[in-house]
């Protein structure tokens, strides 16, 4: 009897195993094809389901073919579609994966919504039967799938032109690839995967629009644990899990744990998603979201002001029953909550429904009496301690975007939000027998909708602080360029942390505010696929927009109660779609519009008019009262190290300081010193030591990149770096900075061993860089670039901003100006203020040339040599050999991970051009 039950048991999750084996084939080929984690899969699963069951039961089509017809003809078209229109403006514009990744959101929720439009929310149990409930039909196809796929991939042109797309696009197109054509396939394919995978669980699962896209979604597990790449691995997983969790149904222990195995039983893949996303490593691991998704966009005039009457219209115009408008103020809170961990900290958060889920259950749980170790609670008090208990379960969130980004990021919350519903929403033991009343004094939709509108300003005010002063700024460097931000002291991992943090409490709030409206605790108001629906709101509506979220929770309130269910879910579906044509939201998309339509006419005067301005204005001048600099757009000018007030000026501790004339002269020309090359510099001011490194040895996958490199970066010297591509020298920088820690031997700052150290430590304790590749701030203005610099390096010193600017020649009108769009020289300027306002010790600059004009880079030499003799140490990597020859004390010259040639600089470069 157990044998045959058994057998029984292991035929079943064979079938849920082929199933979820197909979902995996699906995803991984269309990865491969496209780059895309295509979380819409579900949802195209869901739609050619319905579409067989319209086909079949309601028109009468034979069922074969109205099979063939969805599976061959409809699925495969709905690829292509994507791709063609919503996916390969993206992959032609860059292909930002934070892009491609809201725009797969945009498709899921556009075709969950189209669905519950056409077809409605109800479930449906008469969906035809494709593949009889034996497993071994599911099975074959699976496995013939991945057969088949992997000999083409491996063994066929069109592979080998598959990989090529992936790896770069651009350049396979180069190569003669039509990168269009192999996109086209991958995505057909995909789509063909996922309608299969649709129409063979319609008949066994419930079928409607949110319960099956999000079953599909659970098993993207088996694609996860494959990274993305393996299809035998994907497949053998997905049967694994199915024959696994199936024999799981025989377990019944007695007590607590029978529910938790239960539980776990009927939600493997689910926390097969978790340990995928949250324990093994992560897929698309680029940045989180696309900068210009994040950047500041201005408020139209009196915005607030019409948020604010309308806001309090339903109080003077509505009757007494608001049932629908007191979901909007509890809405517009949690969304806010994505404002704060997206929009200000730039982090994909998928998961932010159970957040507020779970405020609403600890508020019902608090005032019921029934939350362990607590006492019953009045309304509101439960509500304010359930925030508090939610808080520091952002942690949970929080912790995997430490380590992770993008898409392993989007993964990971996904799968964390999935959880919580899964095993916290749906177990009767939490959620039985639960109601939840309105706080004493409120009961009353009037009432209580003061009481919400209350609770939204203070949510407001919270989430407008976290914009403003140190905190804001802190967070907008860690939004645009997290590397920077750490270099310029940001402790970025605790800040994530304090982000999901807060949008935890603020999404328990509104989940709270909402279950209160409602009267009762709702597990499918705060269902993932809602989640996802909130998210992609968010970003559309502009993520750094408080405004933004109110208007996406009026929108998605609205819609959805004055007509048919899923209107709100297409209309934000569509704008999701095409969020890479603007991302920074539908009004700076009208806004950019509007002025390119507007005529642009230039006044002409006359002739008398044209005389008396060439009288009052003999010379067009530029910000500065100069003539504008060549190729200036900000009117800076191009040598702003000749303007200080001394060659010897730093922003210090206590003011500029003016150094002893050093035994270099500041020279008018590259490549001129006039001094002998062994000569050393004698700091002005005294420093705690030098930088040091010790036979550091960096190894990866069988490739030694350094080995038993010694350096020394001495106070008030300027030590150079060459060597050909490959050489090290990037990697010996990034042991320096903090930013990669070797395999062995040690990283000292005077006596002090920094090896261990992150990089926001060692630049507060006076370590500073630079990077090759800009690391500014964007959407900060130059000023509060240079102001994240002072307030996160060594010292804290107010005055420290104007020194710098006024050091680099930034302190005219363009300091006010956005970082984003202003020239390359502008910016290193920039960078080095920002680097400089923390006054540190040790200057660690990675070609600083990079991209400058000869005039930027002179200029550039000269500060950089007042800075030395200030008794700043500076390390230079460089390819700008004229550069190291008129700026270095001492060179080292590398190649294959060692240092072969170190000495004067003269000496060493002559013997290398000899």
């Amino acid at each position: 009897m157990s044998g045959s039950l058994t057998y029984d048991l292991t035929l079943a999750g064979l079938s849920v195993g082929g199933a979820a084996a197909l979902t995996g084939i699906g995803l991984v080929v269309t990865h491969r094809a496209t780059g895309v984690l295509n979380f819409a899969h579900g949802a195209i699963a869901m739609v050619c389901a319905y579409l067989l069951r319209q086909f079949t039961v309601v028109w009468g089509w034979p069922l074969a073919l109205g099979a063939a017809v969805t599976l061959l003809l409809v699925a495969p078209a709905i690829g292509v579609a994507l791709e063609r229109f919503v996916f390969r403006p993206l992959s032609v514009l860059g292909g930002d994966p934070a892009q491609t990744l809201v725009a797969s959101l945009g498709v899921f929720v556009l075709l969950v919504g189209g669905a519950a439009l056409v077809w409605g929310t109800g479930a449906r149990a008469d969906a035809p039967t494709l593949v009889s409930a034996d497993p071994w039909g599911q099975l074959a196809v699976a496995v013939a799938l991945a057969v088949g796929v992997g000999g083409v991939t491996r063994w066929t042109r069109f592979g080998t032109e598959l990989r090529a797309v992936v790896d770069d696009r651009s350049l396979a197109v180069l190569g003669g690839i039509d990168a269009d054509r192999v996109a086209a396939a991958g995505w057909a394919f995909g789509s063909f995967t996922a309608g299969l995978t649709g129409v063979l669980l319609a008949p066994y699962v419930r079928l409607d629009p949110y319960g099956m896209p999000l079953l599909v979604m659970e098993v993207m597990a088996v694609a996860v644990a494959a990274r993305m790449r393996s299809l035998p691995v994907a497949v053998v997983v997905a049967l694994g899990l199915g024959v696994a969790q199936s024999q799981l149904t025989r377990l019944h222990p007695a007590g607590w744990a029978e529910p938790l195995l239960q539980a776990v039983g009927a939600n493997l893949f689910v926390v097969a998603l978790l340990v995928a996303a949250l324990v093994l490593p992560g897929i698309g691991d680029r940045d989180a979201l696309p900068r210009t998704a994040t950047a500041r966009v201005a408020t139209p005039p009196g915005a607030w002001i019409v948020a604010v009457v309308l806001f309090l219209l339903p109080l003077g115009l509505a009757g007494s029953d608001l049932h629908t408008s007191v979901q909007v103020p509890a809405l517009g809170v949690v969304l806010l909550s994505l404002v704060v961990v997206t929009g200000r900290g730039g982090q994909i958060s998928l998961g932010q429904a159970a957040y507020a889920g779970l405020g609403a259950l600890f508020t019902a749980l608090l005032a019921a009496g029934r939350f362990p170790g607590l006492p019953r609670l009045p309304e509101l008090a439960a509500l304010a301690v359930a925030v508090v208990l939610v808080a520091p379960l952002g942690v949970l969130t929080g912790w995997p975007a430490i380590g992770r980004h993008g898409l392993a990021l989007a993964l990971a919350t996904f799968a964390v939000g999935v959880g919580v519903s899964r095993f916290v929403f749906a177990q009767p033991y939490a959620t039985s027998g639960l109601s939840l009343d309105r706080p004493a004094g409120f009961d009353g939709d009037r009432a209580y909708y003061v009481l919400e509108l209350g609770l939204l300003a203070a949510a407001l005010l919270a989430t407008g602080a976290l914009r403003r002063g140190r905190t804001g700024r802190a967070l907008a460097a860690m939004r645009d360029h997290a590397s920077g931000a750490s270099a310029a002291g940001v402790r970025v991992p605790s800040l994530k942390l304090t982000a999901f943090v807060a949008g935890a409490a603020l999404a328990a709030l509104g989940g709270g505010m909402l279950g209160m409206g409602l009267r009762a605790f709702d597990a499918t108001a705060y269902d993932p696929v809602r989640g996802l629906l909130w998210f992609a709101a968010v970003v559309v509506l502009g993520a750094d927009s408080a405004l933004g979220a109110l208007a996406a929770a009026a929108l998605l309130v609205g819609l959805d109660a004055g007509a048919r269910g899923g209107v709100a879910a297409a209309l934000i579906g569509v704008l999701a779609v095409f969020v890479g044509r603007f991302p920074g939201g539908p009004y700076e998309a009208l806004r950019t519009a509007t002025s390119r339509l507007r005529p642009r006419r230039r006044a002409t005067p006359t002739a008398l008019g044209a005389r008396v301005r060439r009288r009052l204005r003999p010379v067009e001048t530029g910000p500065t009262g100069r003539p504008p600099a060549a190729g200036r757009p900000d009117g800076t000018e191009p040598e702003p190290a000749a303007a200080p007030p001394g060659a010897g000026d730093r922003p210090g501790p206590d003011g500029p300081t003016r150094t002893a004339a050093g035994p270099r002269s500041a020279t008018s020309g590259r490549g001129t010193t006039s001094r002998g090359p062994s000569a050393p510099r004698t700091p002005a001011v005294p420093t705690p030591g030098s930088l040091f490194a010790r036979g550091i040895r960096v190894a990866y996958d069988g490739f030694t990149a350094l080995d038993g490199v010694d350096l020394e970066v001495r106070p008030g010297w300027v030590t150079a770096v060459v060597g050909p591509n490959g050489a090290g020298k990037s990697t010996l920088f990034h042991c320096l900075a903090g930013t990669l820690r070797p395999s062995r031997g040690r990283v000292l700052f005077g006596e002090r061993d920094i090896t261990r150290l992150a990089a926001h430590a060692r630049t507060r304790l006076g370590i500073a860089r630079t990077f090759q590749q800009l690391a500014v701030f964007p959407s900060l203005t130059v000023a509060e670039n240079v102001q994240v610099g002072a307030e996160q390096g060594r010292i804290a010193d107010p005055a420290a901003v104007e020194r710098a600017l006024r050091l680099f020649g930034l302190n005219g009108p363009v300091r006010a100006l956005p970082a984003q769009g202003l020239p390359t020289g502008t910016l290193r300027r920039v960078e080095l203020a920002r680097a400089l306002a923390g006054s540190p010790h040790v200057l660690l600059l990675d070609e600083p040339a990079a991209g400058l004009d000869t005039a930027e880079v002179t200029a550039l030499a000269r500060v950089l040599r007042a800075l030395a003799g200030d008794g700043t140490a500076l390390l230079v990597v460089e390819h700008d050999l004229d550069l190291v020859a008129d700026l270095a004390d001492v060179v080292h010259v590398m190649a294959a991970g060692r240092v072969v040639t170190s000495g004067p600089a003269g000496h060493v470069l002559e013997r290398g051009r000899g």
